[in-house]
């Protein structure tokens, strides 16, 4: 018994995807994730989804279709956070590749289809950006969705599409979404978060972050990315939804435009056309800017005062939470310093992680 699950927009989807499994199946058997390698800056510094080329130690599964072992290497200076997924989770961790457009994954999904004759398929997206229209302003990352959506309305297979989280990563709001949720599947617990608690000390997602923060009963307001954007934390965070394959394809002109796609760079084409931009563009841009800037070094003292002033400016506009992404990027370090600064704050300020995110506290101490 196979059970394949789909992580739409890879990155903290497959996370999310080994929590899913162990809600709803339990340890009857090992999954089968089919994930983008496409990870933020901080992880990789090269824009973009990365492709099997881009790894040394590769398994070949099908023809189109490579598995991700612990052994696996992304080839420098690409980065990848699928290896240690691999070496901490029971799962396997297939690699799901755009560069052929929605049809290469169309392949991808069919040849994965007839090689394991999955018992049951899952299309799992955090936070609901699988559904956006195309033309909300909050939306930041539609492309890597409406490829993996497209594709799966092209496979001859029963796919069930599934939303955990609904909101939480900032792109379309609740009140958008709810009129599009259908049956509640499942709410996640504290005791689901715990297979992948040890993945969530480290891993880079914030809405996976989010996901497993309000499963174990954490609310508020977080502020998440570079941009600073607030996220609510409510009972809804924890809930997972089933919604109609065909009503959210029809919701999203972007998955749409692409399921004929044969390239990345004709999807992309079409995001800038219907969304206005392309998320690889903005990574373009901001990984540039990013070679120019110098990372300010990690003198205890100095990034505790820092912290201490943007704690102040984020409790002033009614944050309560906030993850390690934000506050690396906004006391102006670099991804390689992300763990020492995780380390740092956890060990001087214990009572502060509410793991795995960063309680802004109710009285801030004045900046030194």
């Amino acid at each position: 018994m196979t059970r394949l699950i789909v992580a739409a927009g890879g990155g903290g989807d497959a996370v999310a995807a080994a929590m899913l499994h162990a809600a709803l199946y339990g340890d009857e058997h090992q999954a089968v994730i089919l994930t983008y390698a496409w990870d933020r800056l901080l992880v990789d510094p090269l824009p973009g989804p990365r492709g099997a080329g881009s790894f040394t130690g590769l398994e070949s599964v099908t023809r189109s279709v490579w598995s991700v072992p612990a052994e696996a290497q992304p080839i420098p200076p690409a980065g990848s956070t699928l290896p240690r997924l691999a070496a901490q989770l029971p799962h396997t961790f297939a690699l799901l590749d755009p560069h052929h457009g929605a049809e290469g994954i169309t392949r991808q999904l069919e040849e994965l289809v007839d090689h394991l004759a999955p018992t049951s398929i899952d299309l799992l997206d955090v936070g609901g950006d699988i559904l956006a229209q195309g033309d909300e302003p909050t939306l930041k990352s539609p492309l890597a969705d409406a490829l993996t959506l497209a594709a799966c309305c092209e496979v001859n297979a029963p796919i069930r599409l599934l939303i955990a989280g609904p909101g939480l990563d900032g792109e379309v709001p609740p009140d958008n979404l709810r009129p599009v949720l259908g049956t509640l599947v499942h709410t996640f617990t504290s005791r689901d978060v715990e297979v992948v608690g040890t993945v969530l000390e480290w891993h880079p997602s914030e809405a996976t972050a989010m996901l497993a923060a309000t499963a174990r009963g954490v609310r508020g307001i977080c502020e998440v990315r570079d941009a600073g954007l607030a996220v609510p934390l409510t009972d809804e965070g924890a809930t997972v939804h089933e919604v109609d394959l065909d009503d959210a394809v029809s919701r999203n002109s972007l998955a749409r435009a692409v399921m004929t796609t044969a390239t990345l760079d004709e999807a992309e084409a079409y995001s800038r056309e219907i969304c206005g931009f392309s998320e690889i563009d903005y990574e373009r841009n901001k990984a540039a800017w990013l070679t120019e800037q110098t990372p300010t070094k990690l003198d205890p003292a100095d990034v505790l005062s820092r912290l201490d002033q943007f704690q102040a400016e984020a409790q002033a506009r009614g944050v309560t939470h906030t993850t390690f992404r934000r506050i690396t990027e906004a006391l102006n370090l670099s991804g390689s310093q992300r763990e020492e600064l995780r380390q740092l704050l956890i060990s001087s300020r214990p009572e502060q992680y509410a793991a795995p995110l960063w309680r802004i506290p109710t009285t801030v101490s004045s900046p030194r």
